[in-house]
């Protein structure tokens, strides 16, 4: 993949009619009227050949004339800092502009391709169902051989990705674990203590690398991270999830918890570990260890570490090491937290996260579950934990009959949301951690989060296959956060969007039954299904999306506040995507969802 091809002469190539725009306008101001004109002779000619032009496209073309509108508003250009109308009119004057790069040409591109209709047709065409014109019987025949078609291909795409119930996947961890315990001095009995599993939680560089093999930049990394007091820890368990060899089958397990460079320089250098507080949880905090931010749920966070530490995590911030000393929050504090939400009878929810919960001693999370039950008001209790995936010995017959026994049907919910990221992850271990809770009736919901290292195509979809097989079911999906040292875990919105519309939507629907959601720093959940809640109103220099999100109580606020956010590019997504053997015409349709 070339991005250099992407310039303003590439754009006068391909859309001829529109630079010829460019060029006549007299003025920026003129330029936004003859667009707007444009645009609106571009809807009526769709209208007129409706009966012509096909549904896709007609969306398209709808789509981007919505867009380019957005960018063209000045007051798009105020809350940018920035005008595109500007640098469409320069470059109609064939004004040279240094500082726009490859990414903002290759936007503009196929966006005014769209308006009229134009533009990369489907990349799945492959697995595209055609125009049926028979009827009855020889119709349904028809169809049902496309669709059997439909399904082979998706099939064979989701095959691709391994999965940890494979026969080789198993064997090859037996290996790993033998091989561990061998170097770290264990046996097969204390491979299945949770407690050993914390005693040896790799932590140092050295150990790291006589455990599995790293490369240069990871041992590099692991080794600043270390030497700058970030939190970092992997257990035992997870470890023998690793290939001995990177490579693209684990690349999502290390991106887990190895972290880049360019993350360890950014968080080392933060002055204020308050400064990472993405998500703005002391100002939604009304008591210690409460955050409120919707009407009847609240988080509940009585233990402030992990077994590991995922490394785009929320609240990094806050936790000082993997099964850190100190980090359980103490009896009075947990009872202060507890009797708030007492005192608060609308709350019907509770979130216990932290950290992770069931990483602390079966005796405090009895403790806690009693003391939550014993609230009227308290319809559902929640766990948010990953002990399932970094440790799942940890989760015993004993602690699901703990859960079970605040269980009440018609009066109470007991259940857990897990972090699964990708089928690699699924083991034999894990099967049996869950179905220790499912056989006791505590359902069990994954939320995954859609990094670089999980949006290849049909990789999202291969885990929500898998997690239905094994008893848990697809929750949401989360955007990465927009957090500037994660950067390289970062997807453009518009990935996802696609892989909810083109992938998600092939699967049963009890498989793809999740919810794409986008967190609003101090907003909360913004849904991606519905763009209601965004609006596009700039691309960047950098070839960078600017959305404009509205809070999810926009229509029950008197004067909402909408956040900025600035996506990543697309374009140097694709180029990530080919660098590890992707070809980036599978994507084409991505600069069609905004």
């Amino acid at each position: 993949m070339d991005p250099a091809r992407y310039t303003a002469a590439y754009f006068r190539e391909l859309n001829p009619e529109a630079f010829a725009i460019l060029k006549d306008a007299g003025s920026v101001e003129q330029l936004r009227v003859a667009l707007t004109e444009w645009v609106h002779r571009a809807g009526i000619a769709a209208t007129r050949d409706a009966e012509q032009v096909d549904a896709v496209t007609l969306a398209r073309m709808r789509d981007c004339s919505q867009v380019l509108t957005s960018i063209l508003r000045k007051r798009s250009d105020e809350l940018a800092g920035f005008s595109v109308a500007q640098a469409l009119f320069d470059m109609g004057q064939g004004t040279v502009r240094p500082d726009l790069a490859p990414g903002f040409y290759a936007e503009l591109v196929y966006l005014f391709l769209g308006i009229p209709g134009q533009g990369p047709d489907t990349a799945l065409d492959a697995i595209h169902l055609s125009p049926i014109v028979s009827s009855g019987r020889k119709a349904a025949l028809e169809r049902s051989a496309q669709l059997d078609g439909l399904a082979s291909e998706v099939d064979r795409r989701i095959a691709k990705y391994a999965c940890g119930l494979d026969a080789e996947a198993i064997a090859r961890r037996r290996e790993r674990r033998a091989w561990i315990l061998q170097q770290l001095g264990g046996t097969e009995k204390d491979w299945h203590d949770w407690r050993w599993q914390v005693k040896h939680i790799v932590r140092e560089v050295e150990q790291l690398e006589r455990l599995v093999s790293l490369s240069t930049e990871q041992r590099a990394a692991v080794a600043r991270a270390r030497s700058s007091r970030l939190p970092f820890g992997v257990t035992p368990y997870y470890l023998s999830l690793m290939d001995q060899e990177p490579g693209n089958r684990d690349a999502a397990i290390r991106s887990q918890v190895l972290p880049p460079m360019e993350y360890v320089i950014a968080v080392s250098t933060v002055q204020d570990a308050a400064d990472m507080d993405f998500m703005g949880e002391e100002d939604t905090s009304p008591v210690d260890l409460i955050t409120r931010r919707y009407p009847a749920i609240c988080i509940l966070k009585p233990f402030n570490t992990c077994p590991q530490i995922c490394v785009y995590c929320q609240r990094n911030w806050e936790i000082d090491d993997a099964m850190a000393s100190g980090a359980f929050a103490g009896l009075d504090r947990i009872e202060t937290a507890i009797q708030w939400i007492a005192d608060h009878p609308t709350i019907h929810e509770v979130l216990v996260t932290g950290g992770d919960p069931l990483a602390m001693g079966d005796r405090a999370i009895e403790n806690i579950l009693k003391k939550l039950a014993a609230i009227p008001s308290v319809h559902r209790i929640r766990l948010g934990t990953r002990t399932l995936v970094t440790m799942p010995m940890r989760i015993s017959k004993r602690l699901a009959r703990i859960l079970r026994r605040y269980r009440e049907p018609g009066r109470r919910e007991v259940s857990v949301v897990t972090h699964i990221q990708h089928p690699y992850e699924i083991t034999p271990e894990l099967v049996e951690a869950v179905n220790h809770f499912r056989s006791r009736g505590i359902s069990v919901y994954n939320q995954l989060v859609y990094t670089f290292f999980v949006s290849r195509r049909f990789e999202a979809a291969a885990l929500r296959r898998y997690l239905r097989l094994v008893g848990v079911d697809p929750y949401y999906t989360f955007n990465t956060k927009g957090k500037d040292e994660t950067l390289a875990y970062r997807v453009p919105i518009a990935r996802l969007v696609q892989e909810q519309q083109e992938e998600a939507r092939l699967q049963p629907g009890l498989e793809r039954t999740d919810e794409a959601v986008f967190n609003v720093p101090r907003q909360g959940k913004n849904y991606l299904k519905a763009r209601e809640y965004r609006n596009l109103i700039s691309i960047l220099p950098n070839g960078n999306r600017l959305y404009e999100f509205f809070p999810w109580e926009k229509k029950i606020a008197e004067s909402p506040q909408t956040h900025l956010a600035e996506d990543v590019s697309i374009l140097d997504y694709l180029c990530r995507l080919s660098a590890v053997g992707e070809d980036p015409a599978d994507y084409d349709t991505i600069w069609y969802y905004h």
